[in-house]
């Protein structure tokens, strides 16, 4: 399985955005497989259309019946938006090792907290809905560059009967 663009595009975005690898940080291929994963994992289920390989298709990308902005994409697109979110989810993963494989666990969030005299008491888990399991780490630009290719949910079923 490859990860979305390439060792060249991902060096050439890192220079273009003033990024660089920190020593010692696995191979660029490393890094586009993890940021792949990454995205895959955690958007995949919430892109429009469905992969073109069908369910045994590596990737979450290309996919068929994508609609963007009221442009249908080819079969074998891949946007550039996800190429990118994948460089940046690699970029994380190297600039942090494990950020794409970490969860964040609502139940050990912290409720107060006080330093020199100042208090400060947050909401819990208690007064939040918050679906079951942990979650993954979210990046704002990663967010921003997928969302024109999310569904909203409504075209998902209530029930999956399997």
């Amino acid at each position: 399985m490859a990860g979305y663009g390439t060792d060249q595009g991902l060096t050439d975005w890192l220079a273009t955005n003033g990024f660089t690898l920190p020593g010692g940080a696995p191979t660029l291929a490393v890094l586009r497989e993890r940021g792949s994963g990454y995205v895959d994992a955690v958007y995949g289920w919430r892109f429009c259309g469905y992969p073109t390989g069908g369910i045994d298709q590596d990737r979450a990308w290309p996919r068929t019946g994508m609609e963007v902005f009221g442009q249908a994409l080819g079969d074998t697109v891949i946007p550039n938006a996800i190429v990118n979110a994948s460089y940046r989810a690699a970029w994380l993963e190297a600039s942090i090792p494990g950020w794409t494989s970490t969860t964040v666990d609502p139940s050990r969030r912290i409720k107060r907290q006080k330093v020199e005299g100042i208090e400060r008491e947050f909401f819990g888990p208690e007064t939040i809905e918050f679906r079951a399991g942990n979650f993954a780490r979210i990046d704002g630009e990663i967010e921003g560059l997928l969302a024109a290719f999310l569904c909203d949910g409504r075209s998902f079923p209530t029930v999956l009967v399997v």
